[in-house]
């Protein structure tokens, strides 16, 4: 259920003619991890909606001082959730999404809710099969543990810095760890670790929809939690898609924090060129 506040802004998107576009956060972060991102899409004539997954608190503070509001959110429930906020929009957005949100993305655009989307480092769906072991490292903090499953799981500093902050200085890691990181439900990343086994699993994407759209996906030539090989193997099946186009791009010598660090303006010309391509 959109919030009052998500609500609000849905509302004054509606009431102006530009394009929307909406932003999807993944694991360990909050929709202000995009403020940025909003600004520069905003000052180049879109209109930018930042939601939440479904309780998301408003800061990295409370995030941290009330870490349970996260448990208990799979991706099949965050995916509709967004599905019910783009239904509220007067016109189709394009939607952009950075690691279980470029998943989401994914997700969505399947369904038809988008005109174009973005999907940054996106975790892997069903059908994709590399699984290096930096990813597994990378989700050991949750998947070493079964009961973290209905669990909200925050990541220590040391975790941070090897899953997402990788690339970057240990005094700019530290600064983002601290600005940005918060605790995450565990469930999505069970989810995506059996979807492979699991015939019911809801961490699929109709790669073949004709309603798809235009589809890139920005890979971080340096990132640990979905390296080359998984966000590759993504547009391998997405590129089957006869009905739009779909394009891959590696940021070299990025991370998985390419959406927030001190490199993110150039992640977010990427994709504003990319969508640019395909709005009027």
């Amino acid at each position: 259920m959109a919030t009052e506040a998500e609500l609000e802004n849905i509302a004054r998107i509606n009431a102006d003619d530009r394009t929307p576009v909406v932003f999807v956060h993944g694991l360990w972060l909050l929709p202000s991890s995009w403020d940025r991102w909003a600004s520069v899409f905003d000052e180049a004539g879109f209109a930018s909606l930042t939601p939440g997954w479904p309780d998301d608190p408003e800061t990295v503070a409370e995030a941290n001082a009330h870490p349970e509001v996260f448990a208990g959110k799979s991706v099949g429930q965050v995916a509709d959730h967004f599905a019910d906020i783009i239904g509220r929009l007067k016109r189709k957005p394009i939607v952009i999404g950075h690691s279980f949100g470029g998943l989401i993305t994914q997700m969505l655009a399947g369904r038809g809710l988008s005109t174009a989307s973005v999907a940054i480092d996106p975790a892997p769906f069903q059908g994709v099969l590399p699984l290096p072991i930096s990813s597994l490292r990378a989700a050991r903090p949750v998947l070493g543990n079964p009961a973290n499953f209905n669990r909200a799981v925050p990541l220590t500093y040391e975790q941070f810095r090897y899953s997402f902050a990788n690339a970057v200085s240990e005094e700019e890691a530290k600064e983002l760890y601290e600005q940005f990181a918060v605790p995450a439900p565990g469930e999505p990343l069970f989810q995506a670790a059996v979807a492979n086994f699991n015939p019911w699993s809801e961490v699929k994407v109709d790669t073949l929809s004709a309603e798809r759209g235009p589809l890139l996906i920005i890979s971080g030539e340096k990132d640990h939690t979905v390296p080359w090989a998984i966000a590759n193997a993504s547009f391998k099946k997405q590129e089957r898609n006869e009905h739009a186009v779909t394009e891959i791009h590696e940021m070299p010598g990025r991370g998985h924090a390419l959406t927030i660090d001190s490199g993110w303006r150039e992640v977010a010309d990427t994709a504003l060129t990319f969508v640019q391509r395909f709005t009027g």
